[in-house]
């Protein structure tokens, strides 16, 4: 008598990786790019900041890359 088929596996899960907070450089230029948003109007540098730390904070998790900081001056 021929045996059943087992069930298939099921496919392994990847374990989560722990999200890694944003790096210094990384909310500084969201932080610029926000002022650069608004036209390089005035506004709260502070709030700027936290808006540009929960944005990058609560994104899904990807590959960073290292950021390069290019000078702009003429």
């Amino acid at each position: 008598m021929p045996k059943s088929k087992a069930a298939a596996p099921q496919a392994a899960k990847k374990p989560r990786k722990k999200q890694t907070p944003p790096t210094y450089d990384e909310i500084a230029l969201r932080a610029y790019h926000l002022y650069l948003q608004r036209g390089g109007a005035p506004g709260d540098p502070m709030q700027d900041w936290l808006q540009a730390e929960r944005e990058l904070s609560n994104s899904p998790s990807k590959p960073r890359r290292k950021t390069k900081v290019v000078s702009i001056a003429a």
